[in-house]
Parts: C-alpha cells; structure tokens; sequence
C-alpha cells in the first residue's frame, strides 16, 4: 500500500530532527573529524532526499511547497553517487542553515493535510 504524503512529510521532519540533534555542540572542525557524525548527517539528508523524491511523485502540488525540492533530491543523488566529491563544509552549512527552513516548510505542509498514517 503506498504511503501518504503526510508520512513523507513526517519523515523529512524526523530527518532534520535528528540532524539537529546529532549537531548539536558540533563545530565544522569536529564535524570534519568525526565520520560518525559526517555518516549520520548524510545519511539523513538520504532520507530527506528519498522522501522529498517520492512525495513528489505521490503529490506533485505539495511538493512544490517545499523551496528547493528539486535540488535536495538532487543533493540526494550526488550524497549516494558521487560520496568520494562531497565537501565536508558544504554539507555542513546546508545542516546548519537550509534543514530548519526545510523542517519548517514540512511541518507547515503536514499541518494542511494531516497527521501521517
């Protein structure tokens, strides 16, 4: 059975909660250092990439809610296909400055079409 998009949604907001959490305290300087804390932060934005791709294809409309869809499914692709290129800086700023925009676009959304199954 597939997925509402209210779960996607939900995922993506779960996802910046825990790369919020994981970065906590956390400077670029240790983030370089630490592959821990690099893995969880990238693997998050995976999912923040597989649930923004695939709301899109369920609902189209509410994905274009999200500023930058495209590119964080983009961001996506080259986390998976390109890791040995990732700059460590890069990815940490997106942490740390677009993931509460993203989180707040979602849960703005998830409050226009309900709790997630």
């Amino acid at each position: 059975m597939p997925r509402s998009p209210a779960a996607y949604l939900a995922d993506v907001i779960d996802a910046c909660d825990a790369i919020t959490e994981v970065l906590t305290g956390v400077d670029l300087a240790t983030y370089s250092e630490r592959r821990p804390i690099r893995s969880a932060v990238e693997r998050e934005l995976t999912v923040i990439g597989e649930a923004i791709g695939a709301l899109g294809r369920r609902d189209a409309m509410l994905a274009d809610g999200i500023s930058h869809a495209r590119l964080i499914v983009g961001f996506r692709n080259r986390l998976v296909h390109e890791y040995p290129q990732i700059d460590d800086e890069a990815v940490y700023s997106i942490a740390q400055h677009d993931v509460p925009v993203l989180r707040a676009e979602c849960e703005a959304l998830l409050g226009q079409v309900g709790d997630a199954d």
